[in-house]
């Protein structure tokens, strides 16, 4: 994850507009592959196929919300007096570590990666040890949607 961040790298340099188009692909994977990780979350999670059906459609809006947010994050120029010029500029933060539960385990992904994505962070996901499977299907999508190696890491297992 560190190492995609690094200066030049492919995702630090990338056009913000880029980063939401690479978003928007991994949403129409995952509409593609609805019914099968529909599938995999009540397998995973034993709630019911209408409850994950839901679930999927709110992921879907939430992946489709930051992806268009990732170009609308700028700076400000902020008015000085004198012969002053001051601005911000809005920079990743970094390495995101996200830790989640076992309840609503492919919500709860699209809530963590969506708006560290569409800002520019790589994400190490640690998820519950109960339920990793859509967690991992998303990243299995983010690999195949283009997303460069170590943006988005998973890493299963027990505790």
């Amino acid at each position: 994850a560190r190492k995609a961040l690094e200066l030049g790298s492919e995702w630090r340099t990338m056009d913000a507009s880029k980063r939401g188009a690479l978003m928007f692909k991994l949403v129409d994977l995952i509409e593609r592959d609805a019914d099968y990780l529909c599938s995999l979350e009540t397998l995973d999670s034993g709630r019911i196929i209408a409850h994950t059906v839901y679930d999927m459609e709110e992921t879907k809006s939430v992946f489709r919300y930051y992806a268009g947010y990732a170009d609308k994050i700028h700076g400000k120029t902020i008015p000085m007096d004198g012969e002053h010029f001051a601005y911000t500029r809005m920079e990743p933060v970094g390495v995101c570590g996200q830790i989640i539960p076992w309840n609503f385990p492919v919500m709860m992904v699209s809530w963590k990666i969506a708006p560290a994505l569409a800002a520019g962070n790589t994400v190490v996901m640690k998820p519950a040890e109960q339920t990793p499977l859509t967690c991992l299907y998303v990243a299995s999508l983010a690999k195949e949607a283009g997303f460069p190696p170590g943006v988005f890491n998973v890493v299963p297992g027990y505790g």
